[in-house]
């Protein structure tokens, strides 16, 4: 059977479609630039990620639009280009950064939450995608696991391990189970 025939058959004709890719975009802007700034620690390359992953959702808005939650795929692919896009953009980053005013879009991270948010990004970047996916955006092991296309029992693992990392590194006893 065909690769395409194949798919068809495990995966049937979505049910509802996003009414508008303009809409989608004003619904999930803000959010998915404050993911892409917890994982990346820069405005510049928090715009960058997110305006990345919206272009690649806009080329392929027929088939996203029709996804029974677009959101998680858009937030996918933030998570996924934020291993490598970050590295690769970096200098360019640094440069914006100087160009542009302080954007509005940012999520309002208290300066004492700093520390805590550079340990983040210190973490592996699974754990580090996880810990802001569920403490920035609170979101639930179910929805993250389905944000990162990877199994719920991952992400517990994952959460745990960050957790006990952030812990350590932070000096704090980790209470009870994750």
């Amino acid at each position: 059977m065909p690769a395409a025939e194949a798919e068809r058959v495990r995966s049937p004709a979505p049910v509802r479609a996003v009414a508008s890719f303009e809409s989608f975009y004003q619904q999930e802007l803000k959010s998915v630039i404050g993911l892409a700034y917890a994982l990346s620690g820069s405005r510049a390359a928090a715009e960058d990620l997110a305006q990345e992953a919206f272009l690649a959702a806009h080329r392929q808005w027929d088939k996203v639009g029709s996804y029974d939650k677009p959101q998680a795929w858009v937030r996918r692919v933030v998570a996924n280009m934020s291993v490598s896009l970050f590295r690769r953009k970096m200098r360019e980053a640094k440069a914006l950064a100087k160009m542009r005013g302080t954007e509005a879009y940012l999520p309002a991270l208290p300066a004492e939450d700093e520390e805590f948010w550079r340990h983040v990004r210190a973490l592996p970047k699974r754990q580090a995608q996880v810990i802001a996916l569920h403490y920035l955006e609170d979101r639930s092991v179910a929805d993250i696991a389905e944000v990162l296309d990877c199994a719920a029992n991952t992400v517990k693992v994952h959460l745990h391990k960050g957790r006990a990392r952030l812990a350590e590194r932070l000096g704090l006893e980790l209470g009870g189970t994750s």
